[in-house]
């Protein structure tokens, strides 16, 4: 006489719920790299729309905005709000969700954009031409 039984055993359930587990990590991380990737864009066309600004500021005023620190600087919230109301038309493009501060330096001839993230240690400079330097991202 068998009997026959109806259900999962123990290990099938086991081995199910370890195979939804390694996907749902895969998900996170790709959310994840995701996610930063499109802070990183964004800091990105923030700078490209500095870059703009800084041809409309020269026109004006003869000279490149910079944050009165030579020719380099230390992005802070106060340099990203002068930056915002300086070149940007007081617009608030540079957000905390977006996850970097920004600040301008420049010499006699040429300037540089420089993106901090926040809480992390990707650094972005940007040239008077265009070229993106990525340091820690």
């Amino acid at each position: 006489m068998t009997s026959k039984s109806s259900g999962f055993t123990l290990i099938e359930l086991l081995v199910v719920v370890a195979i939804l587990g390694i996907i749902a990590a895969i998900g996170i991380m790709s959310y994840n790299g995701y996610v930063g990737s499109a802070k990183k864009r964004s800091a990105e066309n923030v700078m490209q729309q500095i870059s703009l600004g800084q041809t409309e500021y020269y026109s004006d005023n003869g000279m490149y905005y910079k944050d009165d620190h030579g020719t380099s600087c230390n992005p802070t919230s106060t340099t990203s709000n002068a930056i915002e109301t300086n070149l940007l038309g007081g617009t608030d493009s540079i957000t905390s969700e977006m996850g970097y501060e920004l600040c301008v330096a420049n010499d006699a001839t040429n300037y540089k954009v420089f993106a901090k993230e926040n809480g992390g240690n990707c650094e972005i400079t940007m040239t008077a031409l265009g070229t993106f330097v990525r340091n820690n991202c």
